[in-house]
């Protein structure tokens, strides 16, 4: 059995991080497995520590935090990946608020449930993203999502309440935002061969299912399938936006009217007019951004996960 090198954030779920790494230590020893923890100090630090792991040889990275975590330990593998031949995995532990990344490649959010996942080691190979714009215009790898608009107000809105319940803090933010942010961004979004100008209140570039713990942006998407599921909808009224909401969370909003839905391997955003505020993986890409280039590459690396029907 290989080494496991679990990158904890203290801070994610407003101090979860922290109160459950004794628990996560219990269980990892429980089952037997060879793993040091290490706790992040400042942002960026989890694709730091990510890739001295895959220096020193270790065979699984752990991101034990939120997506936010995720999407750092992500990166750093990326980087990694690059240089490095060694075969490594990307295993996660969700103690955030969110954690929708790691549901949508199939780890439980059970704590418990998912230290047991990581010792029975079963893998499936996943696609990865690439965003270029805003704050990175070097690019950003990410596993669940890109979202322009309306989400990306949203986190930034989350941010700022107190832990609540990682559903009901999103739940919360998603009104405050209807209030806030319901005059769109002219936009253009050119996709494998289709180009949609209009007002665009939310552009959702998924190449998992949810966003905000339990809204289901792409109810039917894979993250080894080649391709981003999208999600667009154009300016409606404020009382437009409260009964879509619903829909969101049963997964139907692609039968609503407002809603255009789609598969892409490569996306662009532009703004006609007015800005683009941008999100990856709950981080904030831009508040202000002009233009996104956004493509999937597949099969890049291994996730440790569930396998459909395997629970105990």
């Amino acid at each position: 059995m290989g080494k496991y090198k679990i990158i904890a954030n203290p801070v994610a779920g407003g101090g979860a991080g922290e109160r459950a790494i004794p628990q996560i230590k219990r269980l990892l020893t429980k089952h037997g497995l060879d793993f040091d923890v290490v706790r992040t100090q400042r942002p960026w630090h989890a694709a730091e520590l990510a890739r001295e792991a895959v220096i020193a040889g270790y065979d699984v990275v752990v991101a034990a935090g939120g997506d936010g975590t995720a999407n750092e330990v992500l990166n750093g593998l990326m980087e990694a990946r690059q240089a490095d031949r060694h075969s490594f995995a990307l295993g996660m532990l969700g103690v955030g608020r969110g954690n929708d990344f790691s549901h949508g490649v199939g780890v439980p959010h059970d704590l418990e449930l998912a230290c047991r996942v990581l010792a029975e080691d079963h893998r499936r190979m996943i696609d990865v993203g690439r965003v270029v714009g805003g704050l990175f215009p070097q690019g950003r790898y990410f596993g669940n999502c890109v979202g322009v608009g309306f989400d990306a107000i949203g986190t930034i809105q989350v941010a700022k309440l107190p832990r609540l319940g990682g559903f009901l803090s999103f739940f919360i933010a998603v009104l405050k935002t209807i209030l806030l942010y319901y005059k769109a961004p002219l936009t253009t979004v050119e996709y494998d061969g289709h180009a949609l100008t209009q007002p665009s209140l939310m552009i959702s570039i998924m190449n998992g299912r949810r966003l905000g713990g339990g809204f289901l942006m792409a109810p039917d998407a894979e993250p080894d399938d080649g391709l981003f599921n999208l999600c667009i909808a154009h300016e409606v009224s404020r009382a437009r936006m409260f009964s879509l909401i619903p829909h969101f969370l049963r997964g139907t909003q692609a039968t609503q009217e407002p809603i255009t839905t789609g598969q892409a391997a490569h996306v662009s955003v532009t703004a006609v007019e007015g800005a683009l505020p941008a999100q990856t993986d709950g981080e904030i890409l831009c508040v202000d951004g002009q233009h996104l280039e956004i493509e999937l590459l597949p099969r890049q690396i291994e996730v440790l996960y569930q396998p459909p029907g395997d629970v105990p």
